[in-house]
């Protein structure tokens, strides 16, 4: 048989290649362009596939990277600044003045530090919202990372817009500079039903309709937020407000929904919207448990992200996993809620439905070539009976040893191929006496 040329060839002791899916040994991954041309056995892809380049990667379990579907991922640079905190006294009497006072190379910086994060510790893909956010976005581009991104939008200004209208325009001009459903994505991003208006969250929607884009949202994230909505919205939750703000459809994803009633998850259910759980933020700010068992008997789709690293103090999706499994078993009393595979299911093919790229949160062929590795030496990984049981209970972000995003290796056992963490790090240290004085 004659060979075929490739890319790249990934060799593994094992492989996942998506959640549900039987683990194969002596595995292999062809890559060409990008993207996954075949999987299977090493000595059977061997023989098919002749690579322009290899990489053996030993005793590890090859898997689908990670996607963390709800992050503000600058917010590394207020790492443990105010913990401790309930959302709003946490937002409004620390967060908000703080952020009022920021600058592009600040958000450039936190958010290269979270990327490197993220890949250190198994993810490839990130939905994020912050202010200035075109700088994630550029920050993505150039580190080789797949993001969804989408400056907050407020009622009020923000230090990258005066009003509706410059805001409207910031993102018909981000859109258009990253069009298509490539590796970086822009989507609507109104931040929350208590810091927007009528206005805004409609003319959000519109926007992304036309734009043909996603749209995110914070929403139900505790009962003090549901208590203010029907304040200051004619007795009204903050899902039926947003349902009559036109914002509940298949193009919608909520964050959190923490604070629900059965009836509202029939509603966002019968919409065709998702959620993004976000279990070790919602734990640390004390907003309570979302009902993930009953959001996924409802066929909500649900994904799982970790939040800023300034109200979880982590990007470590494996974390996020293990935590979102424990907490729905404890919550319902029942062992078997949400189990291996379906926690690694929302961390990965779950979470990729924002990008609407086909095959992201698997190892098939046609899928985007975003991978990562765990080394299975380590003695928390050893021995092994089920991969995905591993992957979701055992694992921590730092057992990973490579990460790869559409064929690029972008961290490989210890080294970052962009060679800027050393000088990033230092320069975020320098920061912390800014913040002190902003406060």
């Amino acid at each position: 048989m004659e060979q075929q040329a490739c890319d790249l060839l990934v060799t593994a002791s094992r492989m996942l290649a998506g959640a549900g899916q039987a683990a194969a040994g002596n595995a292999a991954v062809a890559v060409r362009d990008g993207k996954i041309l075949e999987t299977g056995s090493a000595a059977e892809l061997e023989a098919r596939w002749k690579p322009a380049a290899r990489r053996d990667l030993g005793n590890v379990l090859l898997m689908p990277g990670l996607v963390n579907a709800h992050t503000h991922v600058p917010m590394t640079f207020l790492r443990g600044f105010a913990d401790d905190l309930p959302l709003m006294e946490w937002l409004t009497g620390h967060i908000f003045p703080v952020e009022a006072r920021l600058t592009d190379r600040i958000v450039s910086l936190g958010a290269r530090l979270g990327m490197y994060e993220m890949m250190r510790t198994g993810t490839t893909a990130f939905v994020d919202s912050y202010l200035l956010e075109i700088n994630v976005l550029r920050e993505a581009e150039r580190m080789g990372m797949r993001c969804v991104g989408g400056e907050a939008l407020f009622a009020f200004p923000s230090p990258a817009y005066g009003g509706w209208d410059a805001a409207e325009a910031l993102y018909r001009e981000q859109a258009a500079r990253f069009a298509g459903r490539g590796r970086v994505q822009v989507a609507l991003m109104p931040h929350s039903v208590y810091t927007t208006s009528d206005d805004v969250l409609r003319r959000s929607m519109k926007l992304a309709e036309e734009l043909d884009l996603m749209l995110h949202i914070h929403l139900s994230e505790s009962a003090g937020e549901v208590e203010q909505c029907r304040s200051l919205h004619g007795d009204r939750r903050p899902v039926a407000y947003a349902r009559d703000m036109g914002l509940l459809n298949e193009r919608t994803v909520l964050a959190h929904m923490v604070d629900v009633t059965d009836e509202e998850l029939e509603l966002v259910a019968s919409s065709g919207a998702a959620i993004a759980h976000n279990p070790v933020s919602n734990l640390k700010l004390a907003s309570g448990f979302a009902r993930v068992r009953d959001m996924a008997r409802a066929g909500i789709s649900v994904s799982l992200g970790t939040d800023g690293a300034c109200s979880n103090n982590s990007l470590d999706m494996f974390e996020t996993m293990k935590l979102a499994a424990l907490l729905a078993k404890g919550c319902s009393g029942d062992a078997t809620a949400v189990p291996a595979t379906q926690a690694l299911n929302m961390a990965t093919a779950e979470g990729a439905r924002i990008f609407r790229t086909p095959g992201l949160g698997t190892l098939a062929p046609g899928a985007p070539a975003d991978m990562i590795a765990l080394d299975l030496d380590e003695p928390n990984l050893c021995p092994i009976f089920n991969e995905a049981s591993h992957a979701v209970y055992a694992a921590s972000g730092k057992d990973c040893v490579f990460t790869m995003v559409e064929g690029n290796i972008l961290y490989d056992r210890g080294t970052y191929t962009d060679g800027l963490y050393a000088d990033t790090a230092a320069e975020m240290r320098d920061l912390v006496e800014w913040v002190k004085g902003k406060e």
